[in-house]
Order: C-alpha cells, then sequence, then structure tokens
C-alpha cells in the first residue's frame, strides 16, 4: 500500500518503528506495506489511529486525509 509507506516516510519513521509500535515483527509490518499479506482490522485501526487519518484514506477509497468527526454518545 502506497498510503502506508508514505503515511510512514512522512514522518521520517522505519519499518521498525511501526512495527515495534504495533508491536509486531519487522517482516510483518513490511508485508502489509507490500500487501503480499493480510493486515487485520484491529492493525488497521491502529495504524489509522497513529497517522490521524481515516481507514478509507489508508484504503485509497478516499484522498481525504483528515479523519471523520467521530460521533456523539447518544445515550447523554
Amino acid at each position: 500500500m502506497n498510503r502506508l509507506k508514505d503515511l510512514r516516510e512522512d514522518k521520517d519513521l522505519k519499518q521498525k518503528d511501526l512495527a515495534k509500535m504495533l508491536k509486531i515483527a519487522e517482516r510483518t509490518y513490511s508485508g502489509y506495506e507490500t500487501e503480499s499479506r493480510w493486515m487485520p482490522k484491529e492493525v488497521l485501526i491502529d495504524i489509522a489511529n497513529f497517522y490521524n487519518t481515516s481507514i478509507d484514506y489508508i484504503l485509497c477509497l478516499t484522498n481525504t486525509k483528515e479523519p471523520y468527526p467521530r460521533k456523539k454518545d447518544s445515550r447523554n
């Protein structure tokens, strides 16, 4: 996924830095960037939160980098 690589490089991080933050092997993270490994939704959520962007942006479903606004809890 070019977006994963672009986001990482924009923060001047190496694959090993992201792997450490995600508590996964560097080889696993590398597989996510090259799309040779399936990424669990929990990891995708963690990456989107880390970069303060949306999952849709990471998956190239939108070109809007900003995250979606969160809904207020309707119970309050």
